[in-house]
């Protein structure tokens, strides 16, 4: 009987490829992609300068679709070849050795022959396990960044500026920078004094309408503070935006709830490795994931999660809050990410296919996620330990989506699943939290809903568990099954009751069509009774209004790209 790999092929019919030969089609692939990939993101700087915003949005989401598309190339290739897994991935790890990119290099090799060689779960004998050596030093022995001895002054940020890319375009340097200097000494206190030194990376992270220079500031003792400067580029030129200085506030700008950066790092892990001196407490993952390496990021979360289920006391539990309808969702303990595996079954009031699901995400991948939508990554033939499941839960996954989990005793393999960074349900945030700290949540929802809006985006579930409540309380939307694009949605007003039946009638007397929605009845459903909803409606009552979500539809159609600031209105500069 004929075995086949993923590719279709069967066995008998392939012939036999040497591992020179199998390795060579791959790197070649990866060479390509990496290369495509570069191009596209060094066009970041001329689309900023240029203010070519729309244009920029485009390469975005094409540089997202590229290595999907390469790998699928390398495995056509690879197709008619009976590849020996173990010798052709010698062969590859010679041929990368010493490369500044070789844990991308060696993640795509994974991605290829997962697919090639038909791998479920994790194969170490053909697949490459642990971290490249190049992660382990930096991405090389010289350091990346570029320093600059002296005090926290205005020349010091001069010297910044000038180091970029874009130091021509500068509408006010000298002034500007004399202004930043002045803003971080502020925010630093007594740290200004000790300032030696800065230390930035020789490239800008575009996203969006800004340019960020990413710095450090060195102090005696060998203590550092971060140094970011977001930069935009409007009628005069490029200015300064902000100053931020603190690990929490660069930790917002790198969110997993905003889109990728356009940073030509040439040596990413060298770029994350500074990164890490400024977020210590962000994941690796997430670094590489923020600079558009998501792939990679997946590989450094499974790694996080095989280091985590190394501990005797990790369990896999259901996720706290309201049971979900299309997801059945669960977390690890102590591990601040969410699994989410579609269910076989919907609940009766989601009239949706699975892949209808799977396109929302994939929607929300490719767009901007505005720091409101949590970003999801999406595996495929994961296998965990049966023993580390809560058996409850077990019993509650495996009725829940039979068809997309292989249970062999010891081992549970899901086919299908999407990983989250986890959030506090704002439910619950809500009846936990002190008055103050549950206001300020509401106002938070609100301005989500505003901003989702304004990124084209239609949450579809406006409901309180579909959001949650970052370390940083902001309030993000993690739930996609209903997402829709704003400007594909329809918001009607609710017609005068006709006479007295009208008004009793528990049905709609009057028409309905699939994907209207009136605001009027979001009332009720967003915050329950009592002074949360006084609070929300005196800050969001517009909401309710048929004229808000249609002028916002307008203002898309017209081609308007509205401004998000991913840091507090209060470190804005006030520039001349």
């Amino acid at each position: 009987m004929s075995t086949e790999t993923k590719t279709g092929t069967p066995a008998e019919t392939r012939h036999a490829a040497s591992p020179a030969d199998a390795a060579g089609e791959v790197l070649a692939a990866y060479e390509a992609w990496i290369e495509r990939f570069r191009a596209l993101t060094r066009r970041a700087r001329p689309r900023f300068l240029g203010r070519e915003w729309h244009e920029g949005q485009a390469d975005a989401a094409e540089r997202i679709d590229l290595h999907g598309a390469a790998v699928a190339r390398a495995v056509d290739a690879l197709a008619a070849m009976r590849v020996d897994g173990p010798r052709a991935r010698d062969r590859y790890a010679a041929s990368t050795s010493g490369r500044p990119d070789a844990e991308l290099a060696e993640t795509f090799y994974n991605s290829v022959m997962r697919r090639v060689l038909g791998i479920v779960g994790v194969d170490p004998g053909a697949e490459f396990t642990a971290a490249a050596d190049g992660l382990h030093h930096g991405g090389g022995a010289d350091p990346l960044h570029l320093s600059f001895d002296g005090a926290l002054t205005g020349a010091t940020i001069a010297r910044l500026f000038r180091a970029t890319e874009i130091a021509a375009a500068f509408a006010e340097l000298d002034a500007d920078a004399e202004a930043c200097a002045r803003a971080a000494r502020e925010q630093l206190g007594e740290d200004a004094e000790r300032a030696r030194g800065v230390c930035m990376l020789p490239f800008l992270f575009y996203r969006n309408k800004a340019a960020y220079l990413v710095a450090r500031v060195r102090l005696d003792g060998g203590m550092v503070r971060p140094l970011l400067i977001p930069l935009v580029n409007g009628p005069r030129g490029v200015r300064p935006d902000a100053v931020l200085t603190t690990p929490d506030e660069v930790h917002v700008v790198f969110s997993f709830a905003r889109s990728y950066f356009h940073a030509d790092t040439g040596r990413p892990a060298a770029a994350i490795e500074f990164l890490r001196t400024l977020m210590p407490a962000k994941p690796l993952h997430e670094l590489y994931i923020s600079l558009g390496h998501n792939k990679h990021g997946k590989t450094e979360l499974y790694r996080e999660l095989v280091r985590q289920l190394s501990r005797g006391d990790a369990r896999f539990e259901r996720a706290e809050g309201i049971r979900g309808l299309v997801m059945s969702v669960f977390t690890l303990t102590g591990y601040p990410v969410v699994f989410k595996v579609i269910r076989d079954q919907f609940g009766a009031s989601k009239n949706m296919s699975r892949d209808a699901v799977k396109e929302k995400y994939r929607l929300v991948f490719r767009m901007d996620r505005v720091g409101r939508l949590v970003d999801a990554q999406e595996f495929e033939d994961l296998t965990f330990p049966r023993d580390r499941f809560d058996p409850a839960y077990l019993r509650e996954l495996l009725g829940d989506a039979p068809s997309a989990i292989r249970d062999d005793g010891r081992h549970l393999t899901i086919r299908h699943l999407y990983t989250e960074r986890r959030l506090r349900p704002l439910d619950l945030h809500l009846r936990e939290t002190d008055a103050e700290t549950a206001r300020r949540a509401v106002v938070e929802y609100g301005n989500a809903i505003k901003d989702l809006a304004c990124a084209n985006i239609f949450p579809g579930d406006l409901l309180l568990k579909n959001f949650g409540v970052s370390r940083h309380g902001r309030v993000i939307f993690y739930d996609y099954d209903e997402l829709a694009l704003l400007t594909e949605t329809r918001f009607r007003a609710l017609p005068t009751a006709r006479n007295e039946d009208d008004e009793m009638s528990a049905d709609p007397w009057f028409s309905v069509n699939e994907g209207d929605v009136f605001p009027q009845e979001f009332v009720p459903f967003l915050v329950p009774a009592g002074p949360l909803r006084d609070v929300f409606i005196e800050a969001h009552g517009d909401l309710f209004t048929v004229r808000w979500w249609r002028d916002t539809q307008e203002r898309h159609k017209a081609g308007e790209l509205p401004d998000f600031y991913p840091y507090p209105q209060a470190r804005r500069l006030k520039l001349d």
